[in-house]
């Protein structure tokens, strides 16, 4: 296991931001899989497509822009006093939140070629929640994060606790929203 690790901690260090892609990649996967084989209960077959499409916006948007927003914020706002801690957690559920939320949803809107209004729709049905609910996981998790986890290690750890919580937001980004594009097609 320390060989895995030394070789992860390798990569992270020649290239953190396909490092950081690719464990984003593999949270969001695996929390889609989790999400669809074991909470969902709806009776419809696994969807490959659904866990690709979650996955790829692990890797294409999470990991990514993990990368550079948490970079950007501990720049700005170095240490681990309790002050600095909890400044950085509440600008990441405040303002980072939200913006993950718009992102994620615009994601999923874009790679299954739904309308502007069904995202629109979808964001009037379903940020509030997503970002709310993320309050529950995320202040501890990055007050643990902030307090105590290296800068370079910060997306790992994300992701160690993002598959958990991509069961939550595969549930939601999955869940049907009224007057959207399936009602229109059963009509």
């Amino acid at each position: 296991m320390s060989g895995i690790w030394a070789k992860y901690n390798a990569l992270l260090e020649a290239q953190p931001l396909l490092t950081k892609a690719l464990t984003s990649l593999t949270g969001f996967t695996i929390g889609d899989i989790l999400a669809q084989n074991f909470v969902n209960q709806d009776g419809k077959p696994y969807d490959p497509m659904r866990t690709i499409r979650l996955g790829s916006f692990g890797f294409l948007v999470h990991g990514t822009t993990g990368h550079y927003f948490y970079g950007f914020l501990d720049s700005k706002l170095p240490g681990t006093k309790p002050q600095t801690v909890a400044s950085k957690v509440l600008i990441d559920q405040t303002i980072w939140n939200p913006i993950f939320g718009l992102m994620f949803f615009g994601y999923l809107n874009l790679v299954e070629g739904k309308s502007i209004g069904d995202y629109v729709n979808k964001i009037k049905a379903d940020l509030k929640t997503a970002v709310m609910g993320s309050w529950a996981v995320w202040v501890p998790a990055h007050t643990i994060n902030f307090a105590f986890i290296p800068p370079s290690q910060r997306l790992l750890y994300i992701n160690s606790i993002q598959i958990g919580y991509n069961v939550f937001l595969s549930f939601l980004g999955n869940k049907k929203v009224d007057g959207g594009e399936e009602e229109k097609k059963e009509l």
